[in-house]
């Protein structure tokens, strides 16, 4: 459901925040996120609409970064995590990269040094030490449970490869009457600038899917949301979006004018408030982004740049991954145009971002893959998912259907950067 502007105005003039007690404060911020709403119902239901809540004073204090490393130089064969039963590792076996699609062949020879410092990184067998598993309804009013973390290892959605891949999935039991089973992480460190790299191999795909890789924080939306991959379905190209406070905007719809590969598709106001909830988007004009076009191309890399220039979202298939990223002395500057930027010039970065964590989700059906279901004509989705399927609505398919085998994260690491003082 969307919330238009009157009411949010309105839930704003009743909840004085900034009066609130110790006390009361974190149950409004619960409130906030139970509150959350997604998406819209023209154009712009091509743009994810994530949490809705409250607004309060902003901390302009900057986080001071600190090294935590979660992985292992050599991942071990069994199974990690913070606890609790560790399923098997059974399918998928761990994919491998065979890059079919052409590109611009990676760096020779990495740089000795960056001006960038790794100051947090999940992989190996420890790749799940650091993050929260989030376990309460969905925000986007999906048809899914979200699982705790022991849950998850025992009922065998989360798995540590033998290659050190951590495996994200679904429930594909068929015939279910609740919601289908997914997992939901996030993070437990914050940042407010940076350089966010995610390695992945695979990423779910099929009709009824709705996976998202995004950062966020804390008061959506005045602390800022950043989109870095996400889509619907059977999509093939990537959306990436930012929803923001009143004043943030994109210079120009034209991408040669923002230096960008991709293409806006929402406008160039990133409110929430003013916008229906759907910000500002740029879809990838490649099919290799997103879905099974990148499954099958081996996968690739994603990177969210954070800084004085903007907010920018890079992706580098398979076979043109740079060797500077390959080598963590990552140098974002000699590697080409973005996909999608939103630039300091109409978007202060660190007045309308503050605090994020990286999140992974797969979620179903819901206010953006539910309410495209019977639409067709985005890359990827040349006949909609009613008519792929037989089923009249989404939710009767998820639940009836347990064909949901590629739908699962595979990632070989994420990686966080801060700008060396």
């Amino acid at each position: 459901m969307l919330f238009n502007s009157l009411p949010l105005y309105l839930l704003l003039l009743v909840l004085d925040v900034p009066s609130a007690s110790a006390g009361s404060f974190p149950h409004a911020l619960e409130r906030a996120h139970k509150l959350a709403a997604r998406h819209s119902r023209n154009l712009a239901r091509d743009l994810r609409v994530a949490f809705g809540g409250i607004l309060v004073a902003r901390d302009s204090t900057p986080v001071t970064p600190q090294h935590v490393v979660y992985c292992k130089t050599k991942p071990a064969s069994s199974l990690g995590g913070n606890g609790g039963p560790k399923g098997n590792s059974s399918s998928p076996s761990s994919s491998t990269r065979t890059a079919t699609s052409g590109g611009v062949a990676p760096t020779s020879s990495a740089p000795s040094s960056s001006p960038w410092k790794l100051t947090e990184s999940h992989s190996g067998s420890n790749f799940f030490d650091g993050w929260s598993f989030w376990n309460q309804p969905d925000p986007t009013s999906g048809t899914v449970q979200y699982l705790d973390e022991n849950t998850a290892w025992a009922n065998n959605l989360i798995q540590i490869t033998s290659d050190g891949h951590a495996i994200m999935r679904v429930q594909t039991t068929p015939n279910i009457t609740g919601n289908r089973q997914s997992v939901r992480i996030q993070t437990n460190s914050q940042f407010t600038g940076g350089l966010v790299i995610m390695d992945s191999v695979h990423m779910p795909t099929g009709c009824g899917t709705w996976p998202a890789f995004w950062t966020n924080g804390p008061t959506w939306p005045m602390t800022g949301e950043i989109d870095i991959i996400e889509g619907v379905g059977d999509y093939t190209n990537n959306q990436a979006t930012i929803h923001t406070n009143p004043g943030c905007t994109l210079p120009s719809t034209d991408s040669n004018a923002l230096s960008i590969t991709g293409n806006v598709v929402g406008g160039t106001d990133c409110a929430a408030l003013t916008t229906g909830n759907q910000g500002c988007g740029v879809r990838a004009s490649t099919s290799n982004t997103f879905g099974a076009g990148f499954n099958s191309n081996g996968g690739g890399v994603y990177a969210m740049q954070w800084d004085t220039t903007g907010v920018s979202v890079y992706f580098f298939p398979s076979n043109s991954i740079p060797a500077d990223i390959q080598a963590n002395v990552p140098h974002p500057e000699t590697w080409g145009n973005p996909q999608a930027k939103w630039p300091a010039s109409t978007c202060d970065p660190f007045k309308f971002f503050q605090s994020h964590s990286v999140i992974f989700d797969t979620t179903f059906c819901g206010d953006w893959a539910g309410a495209v279901w019977s639409a067709a004509g985005i890359p990827g989705q040349e006949q909609s998912c009613a008519q792929r399927t037989g089923y009249s609505t989404c939710e009767a398919f998820v639940r009836a259907s347990g064909a949901f085998q590629q739908a699962y994260w595979e990632v070989r690491s994420v990686k966080i950067y801060q700008l060396q003082s």
